[in-house]
């Protein structure tokens, strides 16, 4: 098993990719409106 400070570690780790992923995904649709809005 893994030790608690590694946990911790991982945690923090996973919690920062699912910030980066939650805000590239925003990101993302902003840019995709922003294209279809300009090509209409």
């Amino acid at each position: 098993m893994a030790s608690n400070s590694d946990m911790k570690n991982e945690m923090k780790t996973y919690e920062s990719f699912i910030s980066f992923f939650k805000w590239g995904t925003i990101i993302s649709f902003g840019i995709a409106a922003l294209v279809v809005f300009l090509i209409a």
